[in-house]
């Protein structure tokens, strides 16, 4: 079974950095923004120009009813993988996420414990999430 989408949530103060954030670092992925609704709170991305209303990757402003009824915005920090076509889109990935604010968490490289050829880079969005780009594939 394959997972036909899947987001991040976060308090509403942050939707705008993050909407920005995924606009740059996910476009060497061929990811862009394709709809946002509710005064741009929910945002959706897709990486197939055929399917532009075929969601896979949403950026949504935390309900009050899941941040509690205390109003706290706490929201746990979440780890995500997005599938390159090959190692030096891994690269650009990791390159455009750094400019586009994000923090290192991992430099593109080979991670042996996944396998010889999980070739992976990680950074962290303005959110604290764990986003990351990955291929396995040869040199």
């Amino acid at each position: 079974m394959v997972i036909a989408h899947t987001g991040i949530v976060c308090p509403a103060t942050l939707v705008p950095a993050l909407v920005k954030f995924y606009t740059l670092a996910l476009a060497p992925l061929g990811y862009r923004k394709v709809m946002s609704f509710n005064n741009d709170l929910v945002n959706g991305f897709s990486d197939d120009p055929a399917k532009p209303h075929q969601v896979d990757w949403w950026v949504s402003a935390a309900s009050e009813k899941s941040v509690g009824e205390a109003g706290g915005a706490v929201v746990a920090a979440s780890h995500h993988a997005f599938e390159a076509k090959d190692r030096a889109t891994v690269e650009a990935f990791h390159k455009a996420a750094l400019e586009a604010g994000g923090k290192d968490n991992g430099a593109p490289g080979v991670r042996a414990m996944y396998g010889p050829k999980y070739f992976a880079a990680y950074v962290l969005d303005p959110a604290g999430n764990n986003i990351e780009a990955m291929v396995v594939a040869g040199e």
